[in-house]
């Protein structure tokens, strides 16, 4: 049928056969019993979750150390520049003010307007006049520290210390602090290539060499500027010398630059760029090393493929332009190309900013040994883990090795095995028999592949609930076991009769004075159950046999305790809010809320088994599992007359029509209650004892010759289970 088809595809049997063993498990039992306990107890996951824990503890706690250091480091970072920079504010200020204060001086003042009013064809008196203020101005050169000065109009130098200077045009740099000085403002240049001669730091007279000038104007009578008073300033005996202050650790620095990256002071790596080819031997990096990000570390032997005035500018040089103020403690590569922190600032007054930075690795130094030492616990325990869950591993193979070594001996204790009957999804049934008692006994393993906690649970509950069950129509325990190799078994009555699936498969339709005869004694197993508290949820043709039994025939034993659930709210019950049944059989509260199952749900199911044995067909029929659940839902049944095209007994028919309403209180309420409808019918007289007597002679044989499990895994492709 096309609903069967649909079901055995669903399939979950492990058809595999159990593995042969060629060596005895006897030899092994002890060394198995000494590890079974540490199995089960899972000792093995404990240093797999301490792993999880200290992985957890380690990333929080890195977590929380990095993000405290990144503060403290944002704001050691922001302290020394702001040091730095307020340094550099007052050495500015101070040159500032007195350039100022030799600007506003009577002398210089009349001596330049002076120079102003000479003509060119009035060069002696010019000279003259240089000469003059050339020694008005030295006394305070020599206090300040100044080295040369120089007097200019907009256009021309009008008077220097150096002679060679005198007519010169201002050089282009000076462009934008000459509109300054001219609108009022006293200011300082940055550093700058000189375009005369000097003495350099190393002694040598040559051009090019840095230098700085403070800018002061120079008023007439209407205090109109007009001309600018400059005062060289050598950048390394101070400006440098600030900047140099500014060091962190063994790699930090402080160094000024300008708008096009060139540095304007001097690094503190000046001999190992030399070693790297970014300065020619003996130079200095002030005005001689561009800060651009090279794209990988020079310091490891990173070379870049173009030259470094191509290269981009450094993440702190074009946010400085940019944005003026900031800080990176993410880390971003240097001029060296190395990973550093940094916090920088814009001086727009002055046109170029200033910047301390120190190498990532050495800022966080501390985290990084932090992470090396919980780095080596995680390796020391993962590899400690590994070993115990090989170690595990091993054992549980042994283990179940021995288990399969036990069935292969075909002796369970007191229980020698015979032939195997079956197997399901869980277990797999043998028939035996008792050393002692000699009696026929149905015998169910759990699967040696198939040992889990929950496994184990499922089966010891199923046995329990079973057990306490003492109904002759309910399928009798004789006895729960494990074998020191760890293989968990129950035995129960031997049953070589049919189950009622195989009943109509074989031999069609079932009178109704047959089925009356068969639901009544399934009626009677399923009220002490639910008298106990207990629901079945499982309740199918596979899960109830009739047998022919101490001499009487159709005598009904239901299989199949699995999925009881318990209705007073056991919390030993396992899965109560599943969609747990047969899908063919299944009410409509345990599609809808399965939680809300209870005893009239398994009288749904007993309805659907009546119709199913006078039909010959199930209740629905679909093609696919949604429909088949909706049709529970929402579709009256046919009744069992229509579906047949002949009459049915009348009784019969409201009996199986009122098990299967939708409404769960319209259907009887108890199974005795159902049990007594079905006496009253008419058809129930049409079939006893005597017949079901001569039924069984006449099929006997036939069911002696295929006996069949007395298990709950006899159809265990019709169950699901979803959680």
């Amino acid at each position: 049928m096309a609903l069967r088809n649909l079901l055995a595809r669903k399939k979950l049997r492990d058809s595999r056969p159990a593995a042969h063993i060629t060596w005895a498990s006897r030899s092994m039992s002890h060394s198995v019993q000494r590890t079974r306990e540490f199995l089960s107890q899972r000792l093995w996951a404990w240093p797999i979750i301490a792993l999880v824990l200290l992985l957890a503890v380690g990333w929080a706690v890195r977590g929380a150390i990095e993000r405290t250091m990144n503060a403290n480091l944002r704001s050691q970072l922001e302290t020394l520049r702001d040091v730095e920079v307020a340094m550099l504010r007052t050495w500015l200020t101070a040159q500032e003010n007195n350039a100022l204060s030799v600007a506003c001086d009577e002398e210089i003042r009349r001596l330049t307007l002076s120079l102003l009013e000479t003509t060119s064809q009035q060069e002696t008196d010019r000279q003259t006049v240089v000469r003059q203020l050339t020694r008005s101005l030295r006394p305070e050169m020599n206090a300040h520290d100044y080295q040369n000065y120089f007097i200019a109009d907009r256009e021309t130098i009008l008077a220097s210390s150096r002679a060679e200077g005198i007519g010169l045009k201002p050089p282009a740099e000076f462009d934008a602090y000459y509109a300054r000085v001219f609108d009022g403002q006293t200011t300082v240049t940055r550093p700058f290539k000189s375009l005369l001669t000097h003495v350099a730091a190393d002694g040598q007279r040559r051009a090019g060499v840095p230098m700085m000038f403070v800018l002061a104007p120079l008023v007439d009578e209407q205090l109109q500027t007009v001309a600018v008073l400059g005062l060289q300033i050598r950048p390394e005996q101070e400006f440098t010398r600030i900047l140099q202050l500014g060091r962190l650790g063994q790699s930090g620095e402080t160094y000024a630059f300008d708008a096009a990256g060139l540095m304007l002071s001097n690094s503190r790596f000046n001999h190992d760029l030399v070693l790297q080819g970014l300065l020619p031997e003996g130079s200095e990096s002030i005005l001689n090393l561009l800060v651009r990000d090279p794209g990988g570390n020079l310091t490891a032997g990173f070379r870049p493929q173009i030259v470094r005035s191509q290269l981009p500018p450094t993440r702190m040089v074009a946010a400085a332009v940019a944005d003026g103020t900031g800080v990176d403690v993410a880390g971003y590569r240097d001029y060296r190309g190395v990973s550093v922190v940094g916090a920088w600032t814009w001086l727009p007054a002055y046109s170029f900013g200033v910047t301390t930075e120190i190498n990532f690795d050495e800022a966080f130094r501390p985290l990084t040994i932090l992470q090396r030492t919980f780095g080596g616990l995680l390796v020391l325990l993962a590899t400690s883990s590994v070993a115990i869950f090989v170690f595990t591993v091993m054992m549980a193979r042994l283990q179940q090795q021995a288990r399969e070594a036990t069935i292969e001996a075909r002796q369970l204790g007191q229980y020698k095995l015979e032939e195997k009957l079956g197997a399901g999804a869980m277990g797999v049934v043998y028939r035996g028999r008792h050393a002692m008692l000699r009696r026929p006994t149905a015998i169910k393993l759990l699967n040696v592949d198939k040992v889990t906690d929950a496994s184990i649970n499922l089966f010891e509950r199923e046995v329990q609930i079973t057990s306490h069950l003492c109904h002759p129509n309910t399928i009798a325990i004789y006895d729960y076991g494990r074998t020191p190799e760890g293989v968990f078994y129950y035995a129960m009555e031997y049953l070589d009769g049919i189950d009622l699936q195989q009943l109509v498969d074989q031999y069609g339709p079932q009178p109704a004075g047959r089925v009356i005869y068969i639901l009544k004694q399934i009626c009677g197993s399923l009220y002490e159950a639910h008298c106990s508290g207990l629901v079945h949820r499982d309740i199918k043709p596979a899960n109830v046999m009739i047998n022919h039994r101490g001499g009487e025939g159709d005598v009904v034993k239901v299989l199949d305790f699995g999925l009881v659930k318990a209705r007073e709210g056991d919390l030993r019950d396992a899965n109560t809010d599943s969609l747990a049944g047969t899908p063919l059989y299944m009410p409509p509260e345990a599609i809808q809320l399965p939680s809300s199952v209870d005893a009239c749900s398994d009288l749904y199911a007993v309805g659907a088994i009546g119709y199913f044995l006078l039909t010959g067909q199930p209740v629905f029929a679909a093609t696919e599992l949604s429909e088949l659940l909706q049709l529970h839902i929402s579709t009256p049944p046919q009744p069992p007359s229509e579906r047949l095209g002949k009459p049915v007994p009348t009784e019969l028919e409201h009996a199986l029509c009122s098990c299967l309403e939708k409404n769960r209180a319209k259907r009887p309420q108890t199974a005795r209650e159902l049990a007594k409808l079905l006496d009253a019918c008419p058809a129930a007289a049409t079939w006893s004892t005597d017949q079901a007597d001569t039924w069984w002679s006449k099929h006997q044989r036939g069911q002696q010759a295929q006996p069949r499990t007395s298990t709950a895994d006899s159809q265990p492709d019709e169950t699901v289970l979803l959680g």
